[in-house]
């Protein structure tokens, strides 16, 4: 296995998972946050983090995580994947949804929040930001991922949904009406003014799967290495960042 098909298995560094177009940059970002404090154990909190798919690899690299979740089954299964994984003592499940976030974490106590694919679906995203932002300890990191808008409307029009891409386009949120499984869509400069008004510095922002949802399955599946490099290449680069089906902004509290 090379080091484009998983993180490496360094004591210490964070021990898998596979690399893929969805989480390749996300987990380049977050090496990087580690690396920059090596040696330390981070407390990490995950809200919206689900079955683990980032706690569990964080546990095993050494640090505590808190996972927050509205779904006890997900809750559930991520307390089995920790076990399995040979790290319970090190990840805590805590059962409620992002609007209730300023209630069940102390604040001040993180090193490292996560926030992914939450804001979308939330009451109220600034108090969800504000939370986060309160939860961190001065100098701590915020990796928030946001479904990205400009990649919503390109998909129904190249799907021939017509008229759904104009409603995307022209709603202030970005949601095509009821029917629509998300309450709001982000592009860059809209999710970076939502984190500076939670008074956090917005360092990195990239785009999460550029050409993922664009490409053919047989493409795809047929040359996964090269396309998480293309999409490692282009995720910062305008204006293809910006056609992104996510955005990842990676922000910092003074």
């Amino acid at each position: 296995m090379t080091r484009l098909d998983r993180v490496e298995q360094t004591p210490g560094r964070l021990a898998g998972p596979p690399l893929t177009p969805r989480t390749v940059v996300i987990w380049s970002v977050l090496r990087a946050e580690l690396e920059r404090r090596t040696g330390a154990a981070l407390t990490v909190l995950d809200v919206g983090g689900g079955t683990g798919g980032f706690a569990v690899p964080l546990a095993q690299a050494g640090h505590r995580v808190t996972v927050v979740d509205a779904s006890p089954d997900a809750l559930a299964a991520l307390t089995r994947r920790a076990a399995e994984a040979g790290v319970a003592e090190r990840v805590r499940a805590v059962q409620g949804d992002g609007d209730a976030l300023a209630g069940l974490v102390e604040p001040g106590s993180a090193d490292l929040v996560l926030c992914h694919a939450v804001l979308e679906v939330v009451d109220d995203p600034a108090a969800v930001v504000a939370a986060l932002a309160a939860a961190l300890r001065p100098g701590g990191a915020a990796s928030v991922l946001v479904a990205g808008r400009a990649a919503a409307v390109l998909g129904r029009a190249m799907n021939g949904h017509l008229d759904v891409a104009a409603a995307l386009a022209a709603d202030p949120a970005g949601t095509a009406g009821s029917r629509d499984t998300l309450r709001r869509r982000y592009d860059a400069d809209r999710a970076a003014a939502l984190l500076a008004a939670a008074g956090l510095v917005v360092e990195e922002i990239h785009g999460v799967r550029v050409l993922a949802d664009l490409l053919p399955a047989a493409v795809a599946d047929g040359q996964p290495a090269a396309l998480v490099e293309l999409e490692r290449a282009l995720a910062a680069r305008a204006p293809w960042r910006d056609l992104a089906a996510q955005l990842h902004l990676f922000a910092r509290r003074p």
